[in-house]
């Protein structure tokens, strides 16, 4: 089995991304969540580029790393200093890194339009570059930017500028599609050209403008090469660069060569939601292998052939990458979708119940109302014990609850404020409670929250930590303005977990109450079962 190298630049290249800013801590954190995975080379910035990365190299040298080894990035020397004179230099080699990454120009399009020097000028500073650093670093690799746009326009001077960096000493020469324009076919004749002149171990680093970053990188470890360069979630400049939460697995599992190890390859999805964590960015869905997505089945048939053999409708097993299989429930639903899912849920129901065909129907009929229970896992949950009659001790009524919301808004630049007056139903006594907010969904939620308190205040502690996560609204009924109907769909978490409620109302306030009531009892569910 072949080993790859994993060389990962999501805090270098990944922090370039727009709406990404790590700080120096963040990096630190995600170094280490690194090093667990067992990626063999964390690119940690520019040291000579700003301050925080100067910092981090001071900083990681106190993390005790059991896999990766800290890489420090930077350019060739300037074309108009000595190597040794060079302030980019003299910061790599301060970030006393024991591995050295340096780009150079390899389009002549770049060297004569941005250098402004002749084409041997800059084959001296490659050479000159890489000669240097070796004394320096246990390592030093070698980016070839722009190679395949350089080699498509200048085949010869793009492969001079390779052999440069093989002479000069280079560890690694790494291709580069920096621009992110070069289709597979392209990547697979250039990288055989390549294989044929350069005897030093190449990498490869794509760049995903053209959406090729992986099947890029692919093609080029099939040729030859030992080391793929990427970010998490293919975080990076415009498009992103590769995406190793797809290289990873489909070089490990379908082509059968060594990146991690199989345990370690299920920390995959884990380090893919810690990074986008703390790059404050939304997890996308539909990400291939490690989204929520991924493995995720709707239609009844789907889901009626994946309980027998998982293979029908999955390419791989979701547990080798960490993720889980995941059962939707929609009006595309069937018998196994609900089985599937009281299961997952723990719920006991008999499969020729004659409540799962009852069930279905409901939640086909909601759905067609506007309901969304897919997205909404918790309301699901709460509507399955109700038709099976599993939830009967309920704290309040929620369906004999008398709201009243005011917007009063005074002056001009003066923010409204929202009065929430709530008569509700708890133990058989109607409590008629008031509350202030910042929004009509704010003073409601706080009202019934002060009504609960009343009555229970030994549960109320369990309800004070939850807090709104996320709010979605979305107009169902499109062409009737302000009057249309609309779903809300309410994330709400504590310090334990996150859930998800559903409201459908042509009153945006009345869809957001049902959704409200349904996370604040989904909590009350949990804790007292």
């Amino acid at each position: 089995m072949k080993q790859i190298e994993i060389y990962d630049t999501t805090l270098r290249d990944g922090s370039q991304a727009e709406d990404v800013n790590f700080s120096v801590e963040d990096k630190l954190r995600i170094t280490e969540k690194l090093d667990d995975l067992g990626v063999h080379y964390v690119e940690g910035g520019w040291p000579g580029s700003n301050p925080k990365d100067a910092e981090y190299f001071k900083k990681v040298r106190k993390l005790r790393l059991a896999n990766a080894v800290v890489v420090a990035f930077g350019s060739t020397h300037r074309p108009r200093h000595k190597v040794q004179d060079d302030q980019n230099i003299k910061t790599l080699i301060e970030s006393k890194a024991k591995v050295i990454t340096i780009f150079g120009k390899t389009w002549d399009f770049h060297v004569k339009e941005a250098l402004k020097i002749p084409l041997d000028a800059n084959l001296d500073i490659i050479h000159n570059s890489i000669s240097y650093l070796k004394k320096h670093a246990e390592k030093v690799f070698f980016d070839a930017e722009h190679f395949f746009d350089g080699y498509k326009d200048n085949p010869e001077f793009a492969m001079k500028c390779l052999l440069a960096a093989e002479n000069a000493g280079a560890d690694r020469i790494i291709p580069c599609d920096t621009n992110g324009g070069t289709l597979p076919h392209e990547v697979e004749m250039i990288m055989q050209e390549v294989i044929k002149r350069i005897k030093t171990p190449l990498g490869i680093h794509a760049h995903n403008d053209s959406e090729c970053g992986v099947a890029n990188s692919i093609i080029a470890v099939e040729l030859g090469a030992i080391q793929v360069q990427g970010t998490i979630n293919g975080l990076g400049e415009r498009c992103g660069n590769a995406n190793l939460c797809s290289i990873i697995p489909n070089l490990q599992i379908k082509r059968g060569y060594k990146c991690l190890s199989d345990k370690n390859l299920k920390k995959l999805r884990d380090v893919s939601r810690f990074v986008n964590e703390l790059a404050n960015i939304r997890h996308f869905k539909r990400q291939p292998f490690v989204g929520d997505s991924a493995f995720a089945h709707k239609g009844g048939i789907h889901v009626s052939a994946v309980q027998k053999k998982p293979e029908t409708y999955e390419h791989i097993r979701p547990e080798l990458v960490g993720n889980s299989q995941k059962i939707l429930i929609s009006d595309l639903a069937g018998r196994s979708n609900i089985l599937r899912k009281a299961q997952e849920l723990h719920i006991p129901i008999n499969t020729d119940s004659p409540e799962v065909k009852a069930i279905l129907d409901d939640i086909k009929d909601l759905e067609h109302q506007g309901f969304e229970f897919e997205a909404a896992d918790a309301s699901f949950e709460l509507l399955l014990r109700r038709k099976l009659g599993l939830h009967r001790k309920r704290h309040f009524d929620s369906e004999s609850i008398w709201y009243k919301v005011l917007v009063d808004k005074e002056e001009t630049k003066k923010e409204p404020i929202s009065v929430a007056i709530l008569m509700v139903n708890i133990k058989g006594h109607p409590e008629t409670v008031s509350a202030t907010g910042v929004g009509p969904v704010n003073a409601m939620d706080k009202a019934l929250r002060t009504a609960l308190k009343q009555w229970y205040p030994d549960i109320y502690s369990k309800i004070k930590g939850v807090s709104l996560m996320d709010y979605k609204v979305r107009v169902l009924t499109a062409g009737k303005g302000t009057s249309a109907k609309v779903r809300v769909l309410i994330e709400s978490g504590d310090e334990k977990q996150k859930w998800n409620t559903v409201g459908v109302s042509e009153n945006i306030i009345e869809a957001s109450w049902q959704a409200l009531v349904d996370s604040i009892e989904y909590k009350l569910l949990k804790e007292k079962g």
